[in-house]
């Protein structure tokens, strides 16, 4: 074998190094027959001390995803999942469409089967390198893509992850593919120059046009019936007060319709939950602000003649073919920055006389409708209890501790009083279940003095691969805390079915069809698996104890918890 020069390296050794150089902290991996280029890269730049990223075993691909998807989420870093060819690849599929959907950058590489049989350096040597080559590797990712790229030579392995990197962080952000065949990385190509610098691509971000931002100021100051609806947060720390301020000043309401993120506290006085109907029938002047879907058509009416105000990296949300929603003014530009800039812009106009009254009426009114969610949420304690009680001790038992709720079809946001930003995450709108549990390890391995909470279904409990999350979190100290709620059933399918066919066959059958999980696993024993410490709650009354005594060990301990929760179907 041909041993590189002081002057030289492998291109797997050279790829990793400059991954490290962009600003990858971690290398999400599974590893698999095409990794030997890899896993000696790893080794030969630590012989050679070339900065690394941290390169960790995640033994399922899925959770690999999710972990760089709640890493992101909580630092804003973009980073890197290696999969084993195309069967790894099939797996991230599900994690690269939620990347998508939520607009998170990740760098995501896969192996491909070696081109030649033999006489070169990593050539083909077992039967699975016949077996898992395809015509289209890419494809199999390609539509939940931003860019995707092959490596072709081995002197290109800096300059493609350059590329990566900033397209991936580019407005708007979202994953990259790069394949990489196992001989060109097996290559030799020149050493980095250990003074470069960062990256030789910077990332394009956008910004609304001034006059956009000026007409979108001018008709929320002259609106009657002003109402915001946020979906995915307000962008930035800053936003997110700027957000508040405004809406407190002007009196408008805002409805976090399906929120991903939160975009106020939920206690806010101009807070109006998360169902908008009332107000969409009313409001003259509508601020969509980062909004896959703002309301649907189906169930809600817009009042005749309202404008519309989309906000946010790509308001028209470009990738998905079908989404017709009303838009009078578009604002594109990086959700934070774009909301600093109408905020600027309204502080501009006077502050109306109805601006004052109106305030105090949607105050009252948003008031009165949280006395009802609270009361809703306590009568959902006795028997089998309602995800809206688990979501009130939920939110009792993290009061005084500085906290991240995830949910997957898991603990509602109305009951819970969150005021800042970064303290909930949904499930993506592109709905690929088995999100929760990982990505909060992602966010716990990005802060592990905060506590994480991931709550899901017990369904999303099955698809996150368990087995492979609690070794995770185990092998890697991070001190997540679990709750399934343990319907056992697809409860999403049977309020859809409802919705459909609410007087149906399959609404007055006893069992509806194709929903049943029955029986249920014990959910505790596989935690227990990996030393999680772990609590089954049946009756209401039990819970707020049993969750002060899970944080409890999450926070002294350090130890992974698990809570299954029985609930009504």
């Amino acid at each position: 074998m041909r041993q590189t020069t002081s002057s030289e390296m492998t291109a797997g050794a050279v790829l990793l190094g400059r991954l490290k150089t962009v600003g990858v902290d971690y290398i999400f991996a599974n590893s698999g027959t095409d990794f030997p280029p890899i896993i000696e890269g790893l080794a030969e730049a630590m012989a050679k001390d070339v900065p690394l990223p941290q390169a960790v075993v995640i033994p399922h691909e899925n959770a690999a995803m999710g972990m760089a998807h709640g890493y992101f989420l909580a630092t804003g870093r973009a980073q890197c999942v290696m999969a084993h060819t195309n069967v790894g690849l099939a797996n991230c599929a599900i994690g690269a469409i939620n990347a998508a959907t939520e607009h998170v950058p990740v760098l995501l590489m896969s192996g491909r089967t070696p081109v030649l049989e033999s006489g070169r350096l990593g050539a083909r040597t077992v039967p699975i390198g016949w077996g898992q080559e395809m015509r289209d590797q890419a494809a199999l990712v390609r539509e939940a893509t931003k860019w995707d790229y092959e490596l072709k030579f081995a002197e290109q392995a800096a300059e493609v992850v350059d590329r990566a990197h900033a397209v991936a962080n580019s407005t708007p952000k979202g994953p990259v593919y790069v394949s990489l065949p196992r001989e060109v990385l097996c290559g030799t190509c020149a050493a980095p120059d250990p003074d470069a610098g960062g990256s030789s691509i910077a990332p394009a971000h956008t910004a609304p046009h001034p006059q956009a931002v000026a007409e979108a100021a001018a008709l929320l100051a002259k609106a009657e019936s002003p109402l915001i609806i946020v979906q995915r947060g307000a962008g930035t720390t800053e936003a997110f007060g700027a957000l508040a301020d405004l809406a407190d000043r002007w009196g408008i309401a805002v409805s976090q319709y399906w929120a991903i993120q939160l975009g106020v506290a939920t206690d806010h006085p101009m807070a109006a939950g998360s169902d908008p109907g009332q107000l969409l029938a009313e409001a003259d002047v509508i601020a969509v602000i980062d909004c896959l879907a703002p309301w649907s058509p189906e169930i809600h009416a817009l009042k005749p003649g309202a404008k519309v105000i989309h906000l946010g990296p790509d308001p028209l949300y470009a990738r998905f073919p079908v989404r017709n929603f009303r838009v009078d003014l578009a604002l594109t530009g990086e959700t934070g920055d774009a909301m600093l800039a109408l905020a600027a812009a309204l502080d501009a106009h006077a502050l109306p006389d109805r601006a004052p009254e109106r305030r105090e009426r949607i105050a009252a009114a948003n008031a009165a409708t949280r006395d009802k969610v609270r009361a809703a949420a306590l009568a959902g304690r006795d028997g089998l209890m309602t995800k809206a009680y688990v979501s009130h001790c939920l939110s009792e038992a993290i009061a005084d501790h500085d906290a991240t709720v995830l949910s997957e079809l898991g603990c509602p946001l109305d009951p819970l009083e969150l005021r800042t930003p970064g303290s909930w995450f949904q499930e993506p709108h592109s709905g690929g279940l088995g999100w929760a549990f990982p990505a909060g390890l992602g966010m716990q391995l990005a802060n592990r003095d905060r506590l994480i909470v991931a709550t899901m279904g017990d369904g999303s409990y099955m698809f996150a691969n368990p087995v492979a999350c609690h070794q995770i979190a185990e092998a890697l100290g991070l001190p997540l805390l679990v709750l399934v709620l343990n319907n056992r059933e697809w409860g999403a399918v049977r309020q859809s079915v409802l919705g459909v066919y609410p007087d149906g066959y399959a609404a007055k059958a006893n069992t509806m069809p194709l929903t049943s999980l029955e029986p249920t696993p014990d959910f505790t024993k596989v935690a227990e698996a990996s030393r999680a410490w772990t609590a089954r709650v049946d009756e209401g009354d039990a819970l707020p104890g049993v969750l002060t005594e899970a944080i409890r060990q999450v926070r002294e301990n350090k130890r992974h918890a698990l809570v299954e929760i029985r609930i009504r179907p």
